[in-house]
């Protein structure tokens, strides 16, 4: 099977650069991207069953992967939410799934938003992990515009092994995520 090109730049470009530039001892010391979590939560799914199966399919065609819908863990009146239903869904990609997403977001979906000047550059959690929101599914290519029953946006966790955000920063950076300081 062919190695997906966003890693083949890992492997080429970014793993020594990162050793050079925070002068790593050992090549395990370098951070690298473990996983990629895309949630969307779907409230209107307590008063339409077919929303989280629009979800799901929506989720699944992006991803290339079937997604998992999450479930209410605790009930809340307010919300009109009891344990047990279904209030989103969630796809969690790794390995080459993973580089042919985050290929993907980079170079074709993140272009296509309107007004786009890129993802901000603090939404690190102190970590090492990365966090934003996009607001509609449409800017992913696999999804037809005729096909859908409402914009729904996502929220997109990239989860890395760096021990700081300066780390992580430089890691989506040299990977070709457009980050913008804010």
């Amino acid at each position: 099977m062919n190695m997906p090109r966003l890693k083949k730049k890992y492997v080429d470009e970014v793993a020594p650069a990162l050793m050079k530039k925070f002068g790593y001892k050992n090549v395990m010391e370098i951070p690298k991207i473990e996983k990629v979590v895309i949630n969307v939560g779907c409230g209107d799914a307590r008063d339409n069953a077919k929303a989280i199966d629009a979800v799901v399919r929506d989720i699944t065609m992006i991803a290339g992967q079937k997604a998992v819908v999450t479930r209410a863990r605790k009930s809340v009146a307010n919300f009109k939410v009891r344990t047990g239903m279904p209030v989103g869904v969630k796809v969690t990609l790794r390995k080459n799934r993973m580089w042919e997403f985050l290929d993907k977001l980079f170079n074709v979906a993140l272009p296509r938003v309107r007004d786009f000047h890129g993802i901000p550059a603090n939404s690190f959690d102190g970590r090492g992990n990365y966090a934003f929101g996009v607001k509609e599914q449409l800017i992913f290519p696999e999804i037809d515009y005729d096909k859908i029953d409402k914009v729904r946006g996502m929220d997109i966790c990239i989860c890395t092994t760096a021990k700081t955000d300066e780390e992580a920063r430089e890691l989506l950076t040299l990977l070709g995520a457009p980050l913008v300081q804010a």
